[in-house]
């Protein structure tokens, strides 16, 4: 734990922003103290026996005065809380929902990846993040580490690889999770560009890699040979997990029943803007891949923009959807990003 500072707030340098007390929920049965730095794992539990997670929920660093069922699973760098597999943390059980934040730590399926709820995307529009220069979308990607983020989602087709090289650069390795995706369909394909892109983000292990727009109702016949590469690829640790990023209702639905994937990457918003089909029919869909296991990963949340003057109902969309694990949304500047975090907390 860090040294105190004069204002009272507890200083941490693995969370060059954070440090003040953030927030409290009280319960019944006690107190669960919520500090922004302790929010990557650092929790005090309830003063009598409860202060356990409910659903599956992690208390990180401090279990509590009493026992703790919680796993010691707190998230790493500057942090967010660290949730259980859709559980939230309470006190004694009896206490009042934690809000969620953008910084806050979710397992993703059974990946066992701690990542934030948001995930700072690069290829928005015509790849604007890219367009920013390796710097500027480096110092981007960093202060939004320093807000709590430490989720970067890519694409060798972004071609942002080196950007977020950059970004890993200057924050470290182990503060961040990586997705990135390909767009091979043989094994040949994804050994040789799991090579080039572990050499371009600068990386051993790549944490997250999914097939790329998948459009076809046999996508898993036709990429068999990815597929099995990028089995292999997990197995020697080269990658943590994989999956597909599902650009058609006949690919997500095949998805959801596809053992093989970990994590989906899957569009959803309020309006049904540039989605699969109508909120409606995908959400079931989600549902399902989140039953079983898989890791849920919301995109085109604000409709590549056009969702942008109805961002309060776009983003309380996203949040309270039970069926997502994270969302991704592309920035180009501090300003967006802060006005979306903003929401998120408000949620």
């Amino acid at each position: 734990m860090g040294s105190k500072r004069r204002d009272g707030g507890i200083s941490n340098p693995s969370c060059p922003r954070f440090g003040s007390r953030r927030q409290f929920v009280v319960g019944v049965s006690g107190l669960v103290g919520s500090l922004a730095c302790g929010e990557s794992g650092q929790r005090s539990g309830a003063a009598g026996a409860g202060g356990a997670p409910a659903g599956g929920g992690s208390i990180g660093q401090s279990g509590g005065a009493g026992p703790s069922a919680g796993a010691n699973t707190g998230g790493v760098g500057a942090g967010g809380s660290a949730l259980g597999h859709g559980g939230a943390n309470a006190a004694g059980g009896m206490g009042a929902a934690i809000r969620k934040a953008a910084s806050d730590r979710v397992l993703l399926g059974s990946t066992g990846i701690l990542a934030s709820r948001l995930a700072m995307g690069s290829g928005s529009h015509n790849n604007d993040q890219a367009r920013l220069g390796v710097d500027g979308f480096a110092r981007l990607l960093t202060y939004g580490y320093e807000q709590g983020i430490n989720f970067f989602e890519t694409a060798d087709a972004y071609g942002a690889h080196p950007h977020v090289a950059e970004a890993i650069r200057r924050v470290g390795r182990n503060n961040v999770v990586i997705l990135t995706k390909t767009k091979a369909e043989t094994a040949a394909g994804v050994e040789a560009d799991l090579a080039r892109f572990r050499e371009e983000l600068g990386i051993d292990t790549i944490d997250i890699v999914l097939l790329h727009l998948k459009t076809s109702a046999r996508w898993t016949s036709e990429c068999e040979g990815a597929m099995e590469a990028l089995a292999k690829a997990k197995q020697v640790g080269a990658v943590r997990a994989h999956g597909v990023s599902c650009h058609s209702l006949e690919a997500l639905r095949l998805a959801a029943k596809t053992p093989w994937v970990d994590v989906d990457l899957a569009r959803i918003n309020p309006t049904g803007v540039l989605m699969d089909s109508d909120p409606a029919t995908v959400i079931p869909v989600l549902r399902e891949m989140k039953a079983a296991g898989k890791a849920v990963i919301g995109m085109k949340i604000l409709g590549e923009g056009q969702l942008a003057n109805q961002l309060d109902m776009a983003v309380k969309h996203a949040v309270a959807l039970d069926a997502l694990d994270a969302f991704t949304i592309g920035f180009t500047n501090q300003g967006h990003l802060d006005q979306v975090v903003q929401k998120i907390g408000v949620g």
